[in-house]
């Protein structure tokens, strides 16, 4: 039954409401029962002293018993709702008009009495009640004075027994039942606007979980189509406008899980493929080996295992660029960004793969500027990229052909480029030249390139926050791929 937010908000104003209106109909009940006390008492303060000086209750320093017992009477009479009492100095009561048996104090206390004389406190003061052991009520009182002394005082309960009894009836009358049923009014009505308030607000939450609900749906079936985000507002339009992006957050990631996992699929059947045929084909030829090797020359025989050994080279280079890459995807090394003279890597680089190009009749030359800036980045994930960018170049590269390799700044940047001038690149292959075992020429199967070295380096540029393109020379006499790094501030 208070499953539901709505519940358990209903039941809390409930509770709410009542405990404030017993509250409220407490304080107001102590509130006005203590106005009226002060009130009445404030208006009969001088009750006692007038009784004492209109009846002559004091003749020639003598108490006048006549008087008194005839001052009982009427003014019990007339005004019901006091009580008299004559005390004498001690406090002791000594006379009265009422049934003895109602009578439950012999004494009162003198302590409020003198303060009440001595005006010293705010009322209302209470006094002891004569007909309670334990009952303190506002009274009226004045002392009866003697030839020398104080002989006594008069004691006026200003809140009867009979005015209690009176209060008693008019606490059940039409007035309070009215007062009492209208404040249950109120408070209902109180309950029914915040019920309806509460509906309000929990209607939206039921909107959005019912929202959540369709998008926990939806994803199960991969559909994660976007939902337009509401104006922020409250706390419940901004969790639904939180909601909404990690609806499209979420949309992207499972997206880009689904790319992956293609990619992912792609990538295990071109390994087996590419894995497959150097290995046949290293197995092929050591067994025409095995089978035919008394048949065959030694020029023949040296041919099979110099083939077979270029393909073991060309399955070992293409699982340590595996590896390779697959520890780059793992993150299993960070970049480590260090400033770095980059000409000089380049020099290096361009250097160590310049007899590889002369044996297959590719010039490689360097251009770079005097007092290049100093660049920011891994040195070595850098030389890297550098090598791979090199060796496709030389690849791709005709007999005769030239490759440059230029490094240039640009703004906060240092630009590094390899210009070959092969044949470029088809316009359809631009955008997957970076994709792992992507070749654009299907037809070189020979080369010992395993279609990861791009991949490797973009990986790297992309950890280093970097960028690598490619385009190709305009006339189609070649293709030029770019790296840039950030300057060093220092």
């Amino acid at each position: 039954m208070l499953r539901t937010l709505y519940a358990k908000l209903a039941l809390g104003l409930l509770v709410l409401l009542v405990a404030v209106g017993a509250i409220y109909t407490t304080i107001n009940l102590v509130v006005t029962d203590r106005y009226l006390r002060q009130l009445n008492q404030e208006i009969n303060r001088d009750l006692a002293r007038n009784l004492v000086a209109d009846r002559n209750l004091v003749e020639e320093g003598r108490l006048n018993e006549g008087a008194l017992k005839e001052t009982f009477s009427l003014y019990m009479s007339i005004n019901p709702s006091i009580e008299i009492y004559l005390l004498d100095s001690a406090g002791r009561i000594i006379s009265y008009s009422a049934d003895p048996e109602k009578i439950k104090r012999k004494s009162v206390s003198l302590e409020p009495i003198k303060t009440f004389l001595r005006m010293e406190d705010p009322y209302p003061l209470l006094g002891d009640d004569p007909r309670s052991h334990d009952r303190q009520k506002a009274f009226s009182v004045t002392e009866i004075p003697g030839q020398t002394a104080t002989v006594g005082y008069l004691y006026v309960v200003l809140r009867g027994e009979q005015y209690d009894a009176a209060e008693t009836m008019a606490r059940n009358s039409y007035l309070l039942r009215t007062s009492g049923w209208a404040m249950a009014a109120s408070l209902g009505f109180g309950l029914l606007a915040g019920l309806w308030v509460f509906h309000l607000l929990t209607g939206r939450l039921r909107r959005l979980t019912k929202r959540m609900e369709e998008f926990a749906a939806r994803t199960n079936t991969r559909d994660t189509k976007k939902i337009s985000p509401l104006t922020v507002g409250d706390e419940v339009e901004a969790l639904s406008v939180t909601f909404d992006r990690m609806v499209e957050q979420i949309g992207q990631q499972i997206d880009m899980l689904q790319e992956k996992d293609a990619l992912r699929r792609r990538l295990v059947a071109q390994v087996s493929h590419d894995l497959r045929t150097p290995l046949a084909s290293m197995q092929g030829y050591l067994e025409s080996l095995q089978m035919k090797n008394h048949s065959l020359s030694e020029e023949q025989r040296e041919e099979f295992l110099n083939i077979a050994l270029r393909q073991g080279q060309r399955l070992s280079q293409m699982l340590g660029e595996l590896f390779e890459l697959a520890s780059l995807e793992a993150r299993e090394s960070q970049p480590q960004p260090e400033p770095f003279a980059l000409p000089e890597l380049i020099h290096d680089a361009v250097e160590k793969h310049r007899l590889k190009a002369e044996n297959v009749g590719v010039t490689l030359n360097l251009s770079v500027l005097p007092n290049t800036p100093l660049a920011y980045g891994d040195i070595g994930m850098t030389e890297r990229v550098l090598d791979n960018l090199l060796d496709n170049a030389i690849r791709h590269t005709p007999t005769k052909g030239k490759i440059v390799v230029c490094a240039t700044t640009e703004d906060d940047k240092i630009s590094v480029s390899v210009r070959d001038s092969g044949s470029g690149i088809a316009a359809e292959h631009l955008a997957h030249i970076f994709d792992p075992f992507y070749r654009g020429d299907s037809t070189d199967k020979s080369s010992l390139h395993a279609g990861l070295g791009l991949a490797i380096a973009k990986r790297i540029m992309d950890m280093q926050r970097g960028t690598i393109s490619v385009a190709n020379v305009a006339g189609g006499s070649g293709s030029i791929f770019s790296f840039q790094l950030p300057l060093h501030r220092a």
